[in-house]
Order: C-alpha cells, then structure tokens, then sequence
C-alpha cells in the first residue's frame, strides 16, 4: 500500500503493516507503488503460511522467493543468468529457511 500524497521525492509505503518512508523521484513513482503492492502480497503469503510474525524472517523468505521467481523467469525466457545452477540455488534457499528456522523459532516464543 502506498501514500502517494508526500513530496514529490519521497513516498510513504506500509508493508505488513509497517509504515515507512522512501525517497522515489516522481517518474518512478507508478512502478515503485506496484512493487510495494507485490512485496506486501508476498510477505502476507508467507506470514500466513509460516504462521510467523517476526517481521525480519518474512521480509528475508519474501525476498528470497521474489528472487527465485525472478531468476527462473529470466532462465525461462532463455536469458542467460549468469550460468546459474537453479537446483543449486533451490537448495541453497532451502538450507536457508531451514537455517532461518532454527535460529528464529526462540524469538517466535516470545510473541
């Protein structure tokens, strides 16, 4: 969700329900507006799935699965990605939210 009634050079988004302030110069703003509205989609996806709450691991898994997306997408159209091996970047991601798991679950506790 986005403000677009702030300065010219900035906007004012909420993702997952947190408000922030970013600088965007004005012929950016349309595209910006709809990447906020996508992130904020994505984080809310994962935040219902995982049943998490903690604000940092849903914007890392949210931005980790926007990669994933993007990069399969660019292999798909058959746009070199830097010679990536996408079963070793799979992998990779989900070592990482394994990792993210174990090192968040006490934090998860608290709440």
């Amino acid at each position: 969700m986005a403000d677009q009634s702030v300065s010219p050079n900035h906007l004012d988004i909420t993702l997952l329900g947190k408000e922030y302030r970013i600088a965007c110069p004005p012929e950016e703003r349309e595209a910006l507006v709809a990447a906020v509205s996508y992130v904020d989609e994505k984080m809310h996806e994962i935040s219902d799935r995982t049943k998490s709450n903690i604000a940092e691991r849903i914007a890392v898994m949210a931005a980790l699965n926007i990669a994933h997306e993007f990069l399969s997408s660019k292999a798909k159209g058959g746009e070199p990605v830097g010679g990536l091996d996408f079963g070793a970047v799979r992998r990779r991601i989900s070592d990482m939210e394994a990792q993210l798991d174990v090192m968040l679950a006490p934090q998860e506790k608290l709440f």
